[in-house]
């Protein structure tokens, strides 16, 4: 099975099974503020690296394995929280695959219960990334092929109808299978839950305005657009209570649409983002394909560093760290340099607080011990083989 962000992209060029230049990657830059413990809403992180979720489909039934208990293991011995991969909420309409890890479900909790316990046995902390893919549903596919697919107004971004607009009632229903799912977690084990807000799922379809043409209260204003995406976390808030972590993950791109955008200025965004800080969220996932590029025109800061601007809340940042062939565009080159310099000079100007690694951890589950003990020549580059297997 192939990896993905949870998202259709573009295949990246496959990277050779050799280690990267150390001299492109640090650049005589000082990576050791990487390293400092971090707080998340009281759970104590050894270090700031965050392993990002990537679906990899090796769930039979919905159940991860044995097998997938030790593939995150591996790399929670190395990174301060491992996310997981997309994991279907327990609504009729939210996966599209019998593979992908379900959340729900004794089988399936007992799965996670295993992975819990694997990755907190080598110290590390873990949260699910909790998933419904909206109009991305495939009609008639497992787990439910009996579904409706379900989407903001019944239309995918190009316009092709694909069903009704949901009734508030049903709505609700899609809230409420999201706090089910985080109440499971914390009852599981897990040390916090992710939402899963970007890349034109569910949660997301709502916030954009070429897949939600509503004209009621879940439609218009960017505050209205957010209003599903606030009633999940304030529903997941209620569900786990006050001090387990929520982090709430959300992108301007979306799978196929590289170039779309929720927000075209600041004031925008933060009218998308109040009300998800005020749901309760304790930390804001910024995906983005290239970490360093500005967001918005007439300023140098990065999404990450917008959304920590203007909410005070503590951000991951993403976006082709130690993978330069990362989801490609059309007549687009591989990313400007592998060097961390530009990510460190953002680090010390508080833009983020966090950064994630995704591909770079398939084909190197040490990369960031590696980094810590200079050991660079070590490090084994991305292989895209890396991506079809559990590694």
């Amino acid at each position: 099975m192939t990896v993905s962000s949870n998202v259709a992209e573009s295949s990246p060029a496959a990277g050779a099974a050799s280690p990267l230049s150390s001299a492109r990657l640090l650049d005589g830059t000082d990576a050791t503020p990487l390293f400092t413990g971090f707080s998340l809403s009281g759970v104590e992180l050894a270090n700031r690296f965050v392993m990002a979720p990537m679906t990899r489909q090796f769930s039979p039934n919905g159940v991860p394995g044995a097998d997938v208990a030790g593939y995150y293991a591996r790399r929670a011995a190395h990174v301060g929280l491992v996310v997981t991969e997309g994991t279907y909420v327990d609504h009729p309409a939210a996966g599209s695959s019998d593979r992908v890890p379900r959340f729900h479900g004794e089988d399936a909790l007992a799965g996670w219960r295993r992975v819990v316990d694997a990755v907190h046995a080598v110290g590390g902390r873990i949260v699910p990334q909790l998933w419904h893919l909206g109009a991305h549903r495939v009609a008639g596919a497992p787990p439910r092929p009996e579904a409706a697919v379900f989407s903001p107004s019944g239309l995918r971004a190009d316009g092709t109808v694909i069903g009704d607009e949901p009734s508030t009632k049903e709505i609700d229903a899609v809230v409420a299978s999201f706090a089910r799912a985080a109440a499971d977690a914390r009852r599981v084990g897990f040390d916090g839950v992710e939402l899963h807000g970007a890349h034109g799922y569910l949660l997301d379809q709502f916030f954009w305005p070429r897949t939600n043409r509503r004209a009621d209260g879940y439609g218009g204003s960017p505050a209205n657009r957010a209003r599903l995406a606030a009633e999940v976390v304030a529903a997941v808030r209620d569900a786990v209570g006050p001090d387990f972590p929520v982090v709430y993950r959300f992108s301007q791109w979306k799978g196929g649409h590289y170039d779309a955008r929720i927000a075209e200025t600041p004031d925008q965004l933060e009218a998308l983002l109040t009300p998800l800080v005020d749901a309760g969220a304790t930390a804001l996932h910024v995906s983005t394909r290239r970490y360093w590029l500005p967001a918005f025109e007439g300023s140098p800061r990065t999404l990450a560093g917008w959304a920590k601007n203007l909410t005070g809340l503590p951000t991951i940042a993403i976006g082709s760290i130690g993978v330069p062939t990362a989801f490609l565009g059309d007549n687009e080159s591989a990313a400007a340099t592998l060097s961390l310099a530009p990510l460190m000079e953002l680090f010390d100007r508080g833009e983020f607080d966090l950064v994630a690694l995704g591909r770079a951890l398939l084909s190197e589950p040490a990369w960031p011990t590696k980094l810590r003990d200079r050991d660079l020549s070590g490090i084994r580059a991305y292989d895209k083989a890396d991506g079809t297997r559990l590694t």
